[in-house]
């Protein structure tokens, strides 16, 4: 694993940089929810499953957390940040590879709206926090169908933050018994990911999880 500073209007950012035994075949980039980290269960799980698909694996901690802060700011601050990350990873270290962004949480919503702008082929959200617990008046639903491309999220049944709808994304799958931590069975969630990420990479639509 490499670790790399990188500098943002927002501040500087790390990088945890995995590459795969063999040839890459994509750029998977991920990031963490507001008050968490990089080495959450789920996010670990991802990365494995994710390099034995070929993958490079990219865990990007965001300024705000790096620099010791629990909020993330605004949506505009953190979109800017996380632009300049990925499209630096892409122009200096992979150029030419597919892009599949994505996150738990907070982070899922950052990868949700920029998407588009990046060029990625696809978002991974994981415990996509639907609205403020016990707030559904305050859904966020519009991130998910505005990101432009296909969106897999992964929530929890027990989720305080909510369950999105299925027309809400190109796939959802709700695991029994999991909380917004998704830490019941991370492997269950790194299961699900590469299943999509294997069939965007044959260019087959997902339609086979649960």
């Amino acid at each position: 694993m490499e670790e790399i500073q990188v500098e943002t209007g927002q501040g500087t950012a790390r990088v945890d940089l995995t590459e795969p035994a063999g040839p890459p075949a994509l750029l998977l980039v991920l990031t963490h929810g507001s008050a968490g980290g990089v080495d959450a269960p789920d996010l670990l799980a991802v990365r494995e499953a994710a390099l034995g698909l070929g993958a490079v694996v990219a865990r990007v901690t965001q300024p705000f957390r790096l620099a010791g802060r629990r909020a993330p700011g605004s949506a505009a601050r953190q979109d800017e940040a996380w632009t300049q990350i990925v499209a630096g990873l892409r122009r200096d270290r992979y150029p030419g590879l597919p892009l599949v962004q994505g996150g738990r949480s907070n982070g899922a919503r950052v990868a949700c709206r920029t998407a588009g702008a990046l060029g990625a082929d696809s978002v991974v959200a994981l415990a996509f926090p639907l609205h403020p617990p016990g707030r559904p008046e305050r859904s966020r639903a519009e991130e998910l169908r505005g990101a432009g491309v296909d969106v897999l999220v992964v929530n929890g049944d027990r989720d305080p933050f909510g369950v999105p709808d299925q027309a809400d994304a190109a796939r959802l799958v709700v695991l029994a018994g999991e909380g917004h931590d998704l830490r019941k069975d991370p492997g269950r969630v790194g299961e699900i990911v590469a299943e999509w990420l294997r069939d965007r990479l044959h260019g087959r639509p997902s339609d086979r999880l649960g």
